[in-house]
């Protein structure tokens, strides 16, 4: 299909790409690897005045250190996520749920910024932000800010992003010494995960002293699975992680599509918490 006619620019900083926002105001769409608007556009689900394209902004890419913070720039590709080798030794979770994003081409242009900016339930790093604690600075008019993940996201497909403010950066603290996994369903490689979940698990002792669960597709935003978090803390064998993983499909809500019900998401969220769980704690 022919997307709605609509003017273009392509500034090459972030000062004039957030100009260009705010003088278009809530008629203007940010454009980065273009895997999620475009498939919009072509569909007529989306109608922007104007399209701002980002790519040629130096500074939204790359990875970083800042202490005991990994900071990646929102125009880096998923690609670029899944081989950097300090995205892999400081945050491997990441690393390993943006290597199931879609097929190879996507992830060589989708980019971890946007796919967070899009804010879909469906979509894999949401719930992995979420697990992960992560921060988003963003900017605007108005300046800079910082938005915590759990905050981030608000609503179906949408974001604590104003429209006249461009997301940035993504902030992670590291996980060394973590356990991590990320286990989703998925009728085919390439399609949205039907349920997801990412686990990180930190054990002393053969204990797990803290864990934290992400839900992808289990309501209108990712999720963090608290009441599964909370029932891990103490679990030293795979029969206490089961029972800590029923508690899974607490506080949340599945939608009913043409992939699945509502009552089965709730059962693909308690038997893959199971899994990704032991499989973060090496019980698996």
């Amino acid at each position: 299909m022919i997307p709605p006619e609509f003017e273009y620019t392509r500034p090459d900083s972030v000062d004039a790409a957030v100009r260009a926002l705010a003088d278009a105001g809530d008629e203007a769409k940010v454009i980065a690897g273009g895997q999620s608007l475009v498939p919009l556009l072509r569909l007529r689900l989306a109608f922007p005045e104007l399209l701002v394209d980002i790519g040629r902004i130096p500074e939204l890419r790359g990875v970083r250190e800042d202490g005991d913070t990994l900071v990646i720039g929102a125009m880096t590709t998923h690609h670029e996520v899944v081989h950097d080798p300090l995205v892999r030794r400081h945050a491997g979770l990441l690393a390993q749920a943006t290597a199931t994003v879609a097929d190879p081409a996507v992830r060589h242009r989708g980019t971890l910024g946007g796919s967070l900016a899009h804010a879909d339930p469906a979509g894999d790093l949401p719930a992995v932000a979420l697990a992960l604690d992560a921060e988003l600075v963003v900017a605007g008019p108005a300046g800079r800010r910082t938005i915590a993940a759990r905050e981030f996201f608000v609503d179906y497909l949408q974001s604590a992003l104003a429209d006249d403010e461009l997301l940035l950066e993504v902030r992670l603290p590291k996980t060394d010494g973590w356990g991590f996994h990320y286990e989703k369903f998925h009728p085919v490689a390439q399609s949205w995960a039907i349920v997801g979940v990412a686990a990180l698990v930190r054990r002393d002792d053969g204990r797990i002293a803290e864990a934290r669960v992400g839900l992808t597709h289990m309501a209108a935003t990712p999720l963090r699975a608290t009441a599964v978090e909370a029932a891990l803390a103490g679990a030293d064998g795979p029969e206490a992680v089961a029972r800590a993983a029923e508690a899974a499909a607490e506080g949340t809500r599945p939608a009913q599509d043409l992939s699945a019900s509502p009552e089965y998401r709730r059962h693909l969220a308690r038997v893959l918490t199971r899994r990704a769980v032991l499989a973060a704690t090496g019980m698996g």
